[in-house]
């Protein structure tokens, strides 16, 4: 009986492997899904947060201490003074220790200088991710669209395979001519372009989105789902100025920036200090059997004062602030402008939604209706089916600019304020 079952379990099996897409098919991935596995999986994201650890290694290194130095001497060795018994007696040992002290708080200057480093660093990762997401929002918005688009060619092809068969159930009964229900068939190859050209844009689409993810699953094993429409409600000018000002990295970054050049101008002004080097020695001079000795060195800055790193690091607290006021003026340019494409997008669609939709249909189910019944001539048809198919794809295309659009304002703003 076992072996009977086992049996059975093995065909099922062989008869499921043998299926394209069951035994291997995945669930589908929803947006958060897909962004989630982004930030884990992504090779650009996961370099670019080790050069964020390498910035905070760098503050270790910026808070060191200056190492002591020890020099050692063992003189006036003389083996051959005519007393080989004592080849050691006049030697003179000597040990010198030093430490250069470092005044007006370079060392601590040096770590916040760093501390702010890694804090640019941390903003211009969160800015890298912002660009990367709004690649991964398009290349998840373009499998949505090709896939709304293969379900309309299929649609398409299966509503003109229909009237082919009437048509053909026609030519037998004598009521259209030949030349006619060829037209009719040789028109069925642009429903089938159409359905070849949106399969392979949506493997197109699932690759890209497999790259961005670092996914070596096969095309025909992943897939995507989630809502492909347009949203009414979005957010005024001003609101999308305020966000945007409140969430945009880079423009964090720019001003973290700005703070980094006014500490690096304070580090080479302390630059520009002596630091003093205090050294203790002991040694013994016969007939002295023992002594020590201090000492304090102080380098004269008379000609070298630092002035040259002085002078760049000025110059640099107003490059960075005349690039921060260039990085507020794209702010607002992104903002702008990803309100408008949005706002003209939703203008058309409306009027798609409103009215041409509902007309297309009716107009191609009338005319179909009355072809069929010799109401309507062969080209009033095809022209019907044409305006159908070009109204129900433009109409696709535009929620996807839609939803492009949205992923672009929503980087512009720095944040999701449309799902």
């Amino acid at each position: 009986m076992r072996e009977h079952l086992a049996g059975r379990v093995c065909v099922v099996a062989a008869i499921l492997m043998a299926v394209p897409g069951v035994a291997l098919a995945q669930k589908a991935l929803t947006w958060q899904q897909v962004r989630d596995r982004f930030e884990t999986t992504n090779p650009t994201l996961r370099a670019a947060r080790v050069g964020v650890d390498e910035a905070r290694a760098q503050e270790i290194t910026a808070f060191l201490r200056p190492n002591p130095s020890m020099t050692a001497t063992f003189d006036q060795i003389a083996p051959f003074n005519g007393n080989p018994y004592r080849p050691l007696g006049a030697a003179l040992p000597y040990l010198s220790a030093s430490y250069l002290h470092e005044r007006d708080g370079k060392r601590e200057l040096r770590l916040e200088s760093a501390q702010k480093g890694t804090a640019v660093a941390v903003s211009q990762l969160a800015d890298q991710e912002r660009t990367l997401l709004f690649g991964l929002r398009t290349a998840f918005v373009q499998t949505l669209q090709q896939k709304a688009v293969v379900a309309l060619a299929n649609e398409n092809l299966a509503y003109y395979d229909r009237l082919l068969g009437v048509s053909a159930d026609r030519y037998k009964a004598g009521d259209i001519a030949q030349v006619d229900l060829d037209r009719l068939e040789l028109q069925r190859v642009q429903f089938e372009t159409d359905l070849q050209t949106a399969l392979v844009n949506l493997r197109t689409a699932k690759i890209q989105l497999l790259t961005l993810l670092d996914d070596r699953t096969g095309v025909e094993q992943f897939d995507v789902t989630g809502p492909f429409e347009f949203n009414e409600q979005i957010l005024t000018r001003e609101e999308l100025h305020r966000i945007a000002l409140a969430n945009r990295p880079d423009l964090r970054a720019a001003a973290q920036a700005v703070e980094k050049a006014r500490t690096d101008h304070r580090l080479a002004v302390a630059n520009g200090s002596s630091d003093p080097t205090f050294s203790v020695d002991v040694a013994r001079n016969p007939p002295i059997p023992a002594y020590f000795g201090i000492s304090v060195t102080i380098p004269l800055r008379i000609f070298d004062r630092n002035q040259g790193e002085k002078a760049r690091t000025q110059l640099d607290i107003q490059r960075n602030q005349r690039l921060q006021d260039a990085t507020l003026a794209q702010v607002f340019s992104d903002t702008d402008s990803g309100f408008e494409t949005l706002n003209s997008t939703r203008v058309l669609l409306r009027a798609y939604k409103s009215k041409y939709l509902e007309q297309a249909t009716r107009v191609r189910e009338t005319v179909s209706f009355a072809y069929q019944h010799g109401g309507a001539s062969l080209l009033d048809f095809l022209s019907a089916q044409n305006d159908y198919r070009s109204v129900q794809l433009n109409y696709l295309n535009l929620v996807g600019a839609y939803m492009t659009a949205a992923s672009q304002l929503n980087m512009a703003a720095g944040t999701e304020v449309i799902k």
